[in-house]
Parts: C-alpha cells; sequence; structure tokens
C-alpha cells in the first residue's frame, strides 16, 4: 500500500505524518517546542536544538501507534515559503532526517515549503484536494504570516504561490500571542484567548487599517494594552482582539475577491482554527474553505501529500 512521509520542523512545532494514498488517510505525530513562561517564542538555536530531541520520539510514536510500512517517497519542509530568500535554520533538521531516510531506504525525497504545507493541509481536512488543479486565494495566517496568496497549478511544484497581500508590521498570530501575554496567558495564547473571549459582555465597532491589500496590526497590541490599563475585563480584550483580525481577514479577502474574481477561498494556519475569526469570515464568504483544527496549526500532513503529488507526477 502506498504511504508516503512527510517531516515538518517549524519554529513552533516538531511533526511527523504519513498520507496512506489508497485510504486517503493521514497519520500524524506532532509536538510543541517546549517555550518558558511569560516568553513569546524560541531562539533559532533552541529550535533546532529541541527538534533534534524531539525528532526521533515524534517519528517513534507515529509509528508504534500505526501500521504502517515502508514510505514509497519521503517529503519535509525546508524553508518557510518558495521564494528567494527564505530561510530559517529549524527546518534543516526535518530536512537532514528526510534525505538521511531516502538515502538509506533508496526512496525518493521531495522537498517544499512549509507554507505550501499549510495550504495542501487545509486543502486536505476540507476535502477540497482537487483544487490544486484550480486557481484560489489562500490565507495562510499564524504566529510567522499573515499572507493573502493568489495560488495556481504548476507542475514542478504543485501550486505556484504569489503573495497579493499581507501584514505591513506585526502578524495576526504575533498579536495574539502578545495580547495573550499581556493577560496572564500562556504561550501559544491561541486556544486560551479563544475560550476566555467566549465570555465577553460586549461588542466594539472594529474599523481595520488597510494599504490597498495589505493590512496593518500592530495598533491592536497598542489599543489592547490601553483597554487593560482602563481596567477593561479580559473577556472583553480577548474579544476585541480576535474581532480585529477576523475583521482584517475579511476586509483583505475582499479586497482580493474584487481584484481576481469569485474563486474558492482557502484559509489555513494556526490562527484560522479560532472559532470567532472562522465563523465571522463564513458569515460573509460562502465559497470558505477552512482546516479542521488539528490541520491548522502547525502539522506535517500537507508535507506528505506534496509527496505523494510529486511521486504521482501529476496534479491529480
Amino acid at each position: 500500500m502506498p504511504e508516503f512521509l512527510g517531516v515538518d520542523t517549524s519554529n513552533y512545532t516538531t511533526s511527523a505524518a504519513v498520507y496512506v494514498s489508497e485510504e486517503n488517510k493521514i497519520y500524524q505525530s506532532k509536538r510543541l517546542l517546549p517555550v518558558k513562561d511569560g516568553e513569546l517564542g524560541l531562539r533559532q538555536s533552541d529550535a533546532v536544538f529541541h527538534h533534534t530531541k524531539q525528532l526521533p520520539e515524534i517519528i517513534e510514536k507515529l509509528c508504534s501507534e500505526n501500521f504502517l510500512g515502508k514510505p514509497s517517497a519521503i517529503s519535509a519542509s525546508v524553508r518557510p515559503r518558495n521564494i528567494d530568500g527564505s530561510y530559517m535554520p529549524c527546518f534543516l533538521c526535518g530536512e537532514g532526517l528526510a534525505r538521511s531516510i531516502s538515502a538509506i531506504e533508496k526512496i525518493p525525497f521531495y522537498f517544499t515549503s512549509h507554507q505550501i504545507g499549510h495550504i495542501l493541509s487545509a486543502l486536505y481536512s476540507a476535502d477540497r484536494l482537487e483544487l490544486v488543479r484550480e486557481k484560489f486565494i489562500a490565507f495562510h495566517v499564524s504566529g510567522g504570516t499573515t499572507d493573502c496568496l493568489l495560488c495556481e497549478p504548476d507542475i514542478d511544484n504543485i501550486l505556484k504561490v504569489s503573495e497579493i497581500g499581507t501584514s505591513l508590521d506585526l502578524k495576526a498570530g504575533q498579536a495574539v500571542d502578545r495580547v495573550g501575554l499581556m493577560l496572564g496567558l500562556k504561550f501559544p495564547c491561541g486556544a486560551e484567548l479563544e475560550n476566555i473571549a467566549e465570555n465577553s459582555d460586549k461588542k466594539y465597532k472594529v474599523k481595520p487599517i488597510m494599504k490597498g491589500l495589505n493590512c496593518s496590526v500592530s495598533g491592536l497590541e497598542n489599543k489592547c494594552r490601553k483597554m487593560l490599563d482602563d481596567d477593561e475585563r479580559p473577556e472583553n480584550i480577548a474579544y476585541y482582539c480576535l474581532d480585529f483580525i477576523a475583521e482584517t481577514i475579511i476586509s483583505m479577502t475582499s479586497e482580493a475577491v474584487k481584484i481576481h474574481g469569485n474563486i474558492p477561498l482557502v484559509f489555513a494556519g494556526g490562527v484560522m482554527s479560532d472559532k470567532i475569526i472562522r465563523n465571522k469570515i463564513i458569515s460573509r464568504f460562502g465559497k470558505a474553505f477552512f482546516a479542521q483544527p488539528e490541520f491548522s496549526c502547525d502539522n506535517a500532513a500537507g508535507v506528505a501529500i506534496y509527496g505523494y503529488l510529486k511521486n504521482k507526477g501529476e496534479i491529480i
């Protein structure tokens, strides 16, 4: 039975996944990198250390808990985006393991970007993998990105991804974590911020800061800090933060649709797993596809699927 192993070593999570193509099923194992209380992330040197320690444990767990055979191919994310100059040392951990397994087992090795992995994971989760044959708009919204992307079929890379909008300063996931730490939450703060926001008793008139298809998010942190200084309830601060991000993504989406037409919309990345943000977007756009939460945050599912598509030698 053809199986495709994928590895992703981002700045947040160590993850591995196997895609069993005949069953269209993903088996995965992942673990967050440990971050000290009160800190907003890790230095790259620390991330590399933790990946080096965690990656064998993740692979062992994946293989011991599932009846998996020898993979037909192995793939890894080797950089954040498929653009010149995109580089983070943490991705060397997954790339090194994948290349080694490829050489030992004499199976093909394919490499892609973390961003394409996120997009393919979202398509798989939404049961819309066939969209790789079409033009669509994708959002990758996480701790390191707030990107609006035009995606088109590409034989060499499965998807040609062109940035058409982004945040000009703070990224949405960074804002979530900074506001969360401000409220005493533990990094990463997204899930807990959502939980307390559900108990908000106020609604706010939110006006996103836009420059064409690009947005600015830095003012959100300052606004939430002022609300805290004014003794606003944490629940209301949390809701305001998520509402601001939702309205910002909605504004970016509206501008993208004006330019590129009513084509499918795909939302990927950890921030897009938030129910408050997702529900507001769905209420505004009918052709919107979201990954399930376990496929929204950093994971290797899309990287494994990339290996399958490359091994197949054609776009499905």
